[in-house]
């Protein structure tokens, strides 16, 4: 038996996982699909989704304290059906091969970091997401689990996901006695609060990311200036910018398109007055 299947929390914590990834492609396609998932064993070229060469990995990192890391693949049919799927949702009835790779990864991103939030609730501590890169991991024996997607009638091939030892480690460990106590005696209308869906303990973990802070920055809009212009620049210079005066401002949260609003001074201070939170559309074409 996998070392996955042998703790009751560590399969709370995949089967909220794995659910998440349909949360995660329902909210961007307007579908929700089934998701189920499967412990396995070996290296890369054992796994039936491996032996497709058409797979795209990726690496993604993270402290548990120490360095770790889960290794992502998914078959070209999946990741673009996923993808397709996501864009039409958006409005977007045609794409290219880079928009719709690129939207796989952002799909791929908030899967992750809700992994990073499960393991930040089963461990006590704020676990932080390290660098992604597009990588496979190397041919040694893992721990794995292959998901299934199905949206209706349509299965896709499995998603195939190692653990490196360390993350396998925190995984795998027991509950402290400490923990199955604060468990055992919580409420149980404190426990029915917790979300039905999604990860286990999201209610919690929710509370920890509440003063997480995101840079937060407003665009009055954007041009394009040849070098030669550039270098042209002095003090009292004007950049005209492609927006009009009476347009409303872009908010970006951590860099993505979230509102827009009409500019206020508040007390000498500048400030926003929301107007209109964007679309989802909106904010998949702000991530390209």
């Amino acid at each position: 038996m996998s070392a996955l299947d042998t703790q009751e929390s560590t399969r709370l914590l995949l089967n909220g996982w794995v659910e998440n990834l349909a949360q995660v492609l329902e909210s961007m396609t307007d579908q929700r699909p089934e998701v189920s998932w499967q412990s396995a064993t070996g290296t890369p070229a054992d796994l039936a989704v491996a032996a497709d060469a058409d797979v795209l990995w990726w690496e993604q990192k993270c402290q548990v304290p120490h360095d770790a890391a889960i290794w992502l693949g998914a078959p070209r049919q999946t990741w673009e059906h996923a993808s397709t799927l996501t864009l039409k949702a958006a409005g977007l009835e045609t794409s290219g091969p880079d928009e719709t790779k690129s939207t796989w990864l952002e799909i791929l991103g908030q899967w992750t970091s809700a992994l990073t939030r499960a393991l930040g609730f089963h461990l006590g501590h704020e676990v932080t997401a390290g660098s992604g890169a597009e990588k496979g991991p190397p041919d040694t024996p893992h721990e794995w689990i292959t998901v299934s997607l199905t949206f209706g009638e349509t299965g896709l091939p499995r998603i195939a996901v190692a653990f490196s030892a360390p993350l396998l480690a925190v995984l795998t460990a027991p509950p402290s006695a400490e923990d199955t106590a604060e468990e055992a005696s919580a409420p149980q209308h404190a426990l029915a609060t917790q979300p039905a869906e999604g990860v286990p303990g999201m209610a919690r973990t929710m509370d920890l990311l509440l003063d997480v802070e995101l840079p937060v920055s407003i665009s009055f809009g954007k041009t394009q200036l040849a070098l030669k212009d550039v270098l042209k620049l002095t003090t009292g210079s004007i950049v005209e910018l492609n927006r009009g005066v009476n347009e409303p401002v872009e908010v970006l949260v951590n860099h993505c398109l979230v509102a827009r609003g009409e500019v206020v001074v508040v007390e000498g201070n500048y400030g926003i007055r929301i107007q209109q939170i964007s679309s989802r559309q909106d904010r998949l074409r702000s991530l390209r």
